[in-house]
């Protein structure tokens, strides 16, 4: 939660000369589409609460986005991402140090609230949807070194992870500043069923896209 805080300082601070000689385009009633591309800061837990833990992971986050107006202070923010998670971890087995790293990559697609107070600045929370596209582990210690990669079938758009996300855009002109936070909810298993995930992905991610304006 601190690093998100001081993330969003961040990208205030670097932005605010900005806003502030924009301060009358206010595109807040706008259609828009756009591209965006950045990073994520991911981990997992435990939700058991057990003994386990794990280092974080960079990985990418990229895709496009649509900001649909419901009047000026309100909108609908449907995005869709090729997003890299994962952690690290290391331990000892017989003696011997390992380090074991798992990249999954995902589909996410964010299906966001956006609140606008001012023209600069939308507040966006609300569900997402993540479907497992691949996932390549590797286990190395002193002697050797293992890596796995399993790919994994999208057909049913049912079987997925509910996850929550939220977080700021700061907007100046055509570019936008994002910061989100996110966490797993449960499995849908895409027969109806669903399930807790034991352990569960929690991911910081901060992008940069660019905004595309309707004539309307």
């Amino acid at each position: 939660m601190k690093k998100t805080i001081l993330l969003i300082a961040a990208v205030i601070s670097l932005t605010g000369n900005a806003i502030a000689q924009d301060g009358d385009n206010d595109s807040r009633g706008r259609l828009m589409f756009g591209l965006k591309g950045g990073a994520n800061y991911s981990n997992v837990y435990d939700e058991q609460g057990e003994a386990f833990r794990a280092d974080p992971k960079v990985g990418a986050a990229v895709g496009a986005f649509a900001s649909i107006p419901l009047g000026k202070f309100f909108g609908i923010q449907p995005e869709v991402l090729f997003s890299q998670k994962g952690f690290k971890a290391t331990g000892v087995i017989l003696g011997s140090t390992y380090k074991f790293t798992r990249t999954t990559n995902y589909i996410d697609v964010p299906l966001l609230f956006a609140v606008k107070p001012v023209p600069f600045l939308s507040i966006v929370a609300g569900p997402q949807y993540s479907y497992l596209i691949s996932q390549k582990d590797v286990f190395a210690n002193a002697s050797t070194s293992i890596a796995q990669e399993q790919e994994f079938e999208t057909d049913n758009i049912r079987k997925n992870t509910l996850c929550l996300t939220g977080g700021i855009d700061v907007n100046v002109n055509h570019f936008t500043f994002g910061a989100r936070a996110g966490w797993d909810v449960q499995n849908n298993n895409g027969d109806g069923t669903v399930t807790t995930p034991r352990y569960k992905n929690v991911w910081y991610q901060a992008t940069i896209g660019y905004r595309f304006f309707s004539n309307n």
